[in-house]
């Protein structure tokens, strides 16, 4: 069995302290996010579910942080400053219902990756790691199945926003979506080809 050097496991702490951060940050925008979508049904469920969700996801990286180091470590302080901006910005009337989502969904993206890169290091640094932060596994699909959703939901909101109508969810619309994205992915290769 490899022994984790202190230095080691203390930055693995911090990590977690900064995925927690980020967890409770993700709670208080959806609290703050929620009064706002109250006239789209669809939307506020999806609010509340994820919700639901990371309250749950809260518990597990509170019951990872005590098993893995008892819970006595801080957040980084470009984490807390971080949170304080995000605060600012939420309460404020400066940004968009959209921009707000889409603030939300980069915090969302931001714990998916700190998520990914304390199992990542738990995978390299031996089995007592690996085993005291293997619920978290769940907490990084739950969030990356949210950070999908917000996609969705920010697709309608700047749509609204922008032209006042839902965005043209057929298939026919899907369709031509998909045939963009292709189209994007053609051409960069073809762009990348000619300057290789």
């Amino acid at each position: 069995m490899v022994m984790l050097e202190d230095s080691k496991r203390q930055a693995i702490a911090t990590e977690l302290a900064d995925l927690k951060a980020l967890q409770e940050l993700l709670i208080e925008t959806e609290r703050a996010l929620m009064p706002a979508v109250s006239s789209d049904n669809e939307i506020q469920k999806r609010f509340n579910d994820f919700l639901s969700d990371d309250q749950k996801n809260l518990q597990t990286i509170d019951a990872v942080i005590n098993r893995f180091n008892g819970g006595v470590v801080q957040p980084r302080e470009t984490i807390r400053q971080y949170i304080e901006q995000v605060h600012q910005l939420m309460a404020g009337d400066t940004l968009s219902l959209y921009q707000k989502t889409a603030a939300h969904e980069r915090i969302k993206h931001q714990a998916v990756m700190t998520g990914l890169i304390i199992h990542k290091a738990a995978q390299v640094v031996g089995d007592d790691v690996k085993e005291a932060i293997g619920p978290l596994n769940q907490v990084n699909f739950t969030n990356r199945a949210h950070q999908e959703q917000l996609k969705g939901v920010m697709e309608i909101l700047g749509t609204r926003e922008l032209t006042g109508q839902d965005p043209d969810q057929g298939v026919w619309a899907r369709t031509q979506d998909a045939i963009a994205a292709l189209r994007g992915v053609f051409e960069g290769i073809t762009s990348y080809s000619t300057r290789d």
